[in-house]
């Protein structure tokens, strides 16, 4: 068993196409039209192949609350692996990117929380 596709909610499917691919650097790879939606999925150009990430839109009642209390909390919805947090937490700053969390040392990974501008924080990690 593996994992093949997970998602994150996101309140427009556009700007979120727009930030995972433009800002983060994933791919498209599959965009099926569902009425006013899409089935919207991104991969990483290292693995196209690999895991699907779907943006999935936000519309279902119990969403808006789980994800607002996950960012009032500060608790990041999924993670994402790099290979350096440092230099990843520059690149983003320098593209505009609003980080909740600096990059932070935590024995064997190093991470750093950001907001997606869909509704979510993210956090990057390095396993070291």
């Amino acid at each position: 068993m593996k994992i093949n596709l997970t998602s994150v909610f996101v309140d427009d499917q556009d700007k979120a196409l727009r930030f995972y691919t433009e800002v983060l650097g994933f791919v498209k790879k599959t965009e099926v039209p569902l009425g006013e939606h899409r089935w919207l999925t991104v991969v990483s150009p290292e693995e196209p192949e690999g895991t699907e990430l779907l943006l999935e839109p936000d519309e279902h009642p119990a969403v808006k609350p789980y994800t607002t209390a996950l960012v009032n909390d500060g608790i990041p919805v999924t993670s994402f692996a790099v290979d350096d947090v440092h230099a990843e937490f520059e690149r983003l700053c320098g593209l505009g990117v609003h980080f909740t969390q600096e990059p932070l040392e935590l024995g064997p990974v190093t991470t750093a929380v950001l907001d997606d501008t869909c509704g979510n924080l993210i956090q990057i990690a390095e396993y070291k």
